[in-house]
Order: structure tokens, then sequence, then C-alpha cells
């Protein structure tokens, strides 16, 4: 394979880091076929913070794109993760959250409002359908993890009730 396939590989893999990153992605995996017998495989992940590269029927490449692919962002601000913290609220589908109930309508909850078990904390959009998503204890959002209209996985940390 020559260095300028080599080349376009990196930039290809910053790009797909890049698309990661900008839609709230944990991970993308990618195969490129050149050929019959040359491929490239691509797995770009925000939980183990890895990029992995393999090109058939060749080893993986001697250069080390993982810590230039992946931007500066995609390790949590806090040492602690929001998901293992007692109050978090976690997703139970995969889906689109809405924080409101339309567009252009008071959002459900902000920081510092009080909340009674059952209360709607928000909308997931999963299959065309929205679901009320009730809030699990009562208490006090400290902490809003996601934004409106982001896309959330099954799992993920929405918010912090205590």
């Amino acid at each position: 394979m020559s260095n300028k396939s080599h080349e376009s590989d990196v930039a290809f893999i910053k790009a797909l880091a890049e698309l990661l990153n900008e839609n709230d992605l944990t991970e993308l995996s990618v195969k490129r076929e050149y050929g019959e017998d040359d491929t490239l495989q691509v797995r770009v992940s925000r939980r183990g913070e890895a990029v992995t590269a393999h090109y058939a029927p060749a080893p993986a490449p001697a250069y080390a794109p993982a810590p230039a692919a992946m931007p500066a962002p995609t390790a949590p601000a806090a040492t602690e993760d929001p998901a293992s913290h007692p109050g978090a609220v976690t997703s139970p589908m995969v889906g689109t959250v809405y924080m409101q109930a339309e567009p252009g309508a008071p959002a459900f909850v902000s920081v510092g409002t009080q909340v009674s078990e059952g209360d709607t904390l928000l909308i997931i959009e999963a299959m065309k359908t929205m679901n009320h998503i009730p809030a699990p204890r009562g208490g006090t959002v400290k902490r809003i993890l996601i934004e409106d209209g982001a896309a959330v996985e099954y799992g993920a940390p929405l918010m912090i009730i205590e």
C-alpha cells in the first residue's frame, strides 16, 4: 500500500472522529474495501477512547492515529462518571431527547426544579413514538447531562436528581 493511501486513511479516520464528536455518538465502525485483498476496517469509540485500524491481509499500520484522531473533549470534565452517581437518571432506550413537549414550549425541568416521583423529566423519541420519561424518585434536579435534540443510547446518563 502506498504512503498516499496511508495519508488519505489518516484523514478518513480523523473525519470519522469528528463525525463521532459532532453527533454525540459513542462508537462508529466502518469497513472500506479498496480491492479484493485490500481493505481498511476502522472503529472509533468514545468509551475506550480507542481508534483501531486493520488492513487485510497486512498487519495494522505502523503509525498511531489514535491520539491525533480523537478530539480533546472526549474525556469527561470531571473524574467522576455521571452514570455511577447514585442520583443518576439513565435512558431506558435508544432515541432522541426532547426537553419540552413541543418546540417553543417550556422545558419539563431545569436545574433546580423540584420533581416528584412520576413527573415527566423529558421525552425520548424512538421509532416515531414519543416516550415520556418519568422521575424515578422525588428530589431536586442538580445536573442535566444531555441537550435537547441529542441522540442517546440505552443506559446513558440523562440527569442527576438528589
